[in-house]
């Protein structure tokens, strides 16, 4: 019977990436720290080319936004889409959003200009009224869907779709990423309550930083030399 540290070595040292490519508050969070306990070196955003380079793992910003470079740039790369129930993830979403909106729309500093593009280009346009608005923020929701169906329609076998809500969803990851089953493996449920900041508060030497102490870096995949190019 293989292990997760003999099956490790068979898919992941020529560098193969899994990218979450779900949008936020579709639980990043809880997979993160499932891949971290089950042994992969992770990241929750990345902003810098060392987290992409030390990262098997990545989520959520700009991951939700660039899957399509980040699929040329990575050949081989594996892609996790998370799903949730459209009732629970609307008042979820707009919770973030108002609580992000004037430091991804102002001038003069706010979030840096990776998290402010990926966010305006998702959520397009991004205003006060639409963040209000539950028809606009379904739309949003299944025009991502749609375009990460459309793009993987032919290679089914590189595109894991999951609603970690779901019992079968752990067992599911496990079987996509061909790794063992631990002993009572199963996703937690972290940031309940509209909370952001789990992430931070979790502690682990496989966790991947994702800034240089608070500085970004011009992301490789977007570099002139990458031959990647926008598709949405």
């Amino acid at each position: 019977m293989r292990t997760i540290s003999t099956t490790l070595s068979c898919i992941y040292t020529m560098g193969n990436k899994i990218f979450i490519i779900g949008l936020p508050r579709t639980a990043t969070t809880s997979i993160c720290k499932a891949t971290l306990e089950l042994g992969l070196t992770t990241a929750h955003t990345a902003y810098i080319q060392k987290c992409f380079e030390d990262a098997q793992v990545i989520a959520d910003t700009p991951i939700f936004c660039d899957y399509p470079l980040l699929d040329e740039y990575y050949p081989g790369a594996k892609f996790v889409h998370l799903t949730r129930d459209m009732s629970v993830w609307i008042p979820s979403i707009r919770q973030l959003l108002e609580r992000m909106y004037h430091n991804l729309q102002r001038d003069d500093g706010g979030f840096n200009t990776i998290i402010k593009r990926c966010y305006n280009q998702i959520f397009a346009p991004l205003t006060l009224e639409n963040i209000a608005s539950d028809q606009f923020l379904g739309q949003c929701f299944e025009r991502h869907q749609r375009h990460i169906i459309e793009y993987f329609k032919d290679r089914p076998n590189d595109l894991l779709q999951i609603d970690l809500s779901d019992n079968s969803s752990y067992q599911a990851l496990l079987d996509f990423l061909e790794l063992a089953s631990p002993s009572n493996g199963e996703f937690s449920k972290v940031n309940v309550g509209g909370k952001v900041t789990a992430w931070k508060q979790i502690k682990s030497p496989l966790k991947i930083e994702s800034t240089r102490r608070g500085r970004i870096d011009p992301l490789p995949y977007l570099s002139p030399s990458s031959s990647a190019s926008a598709k949405f």
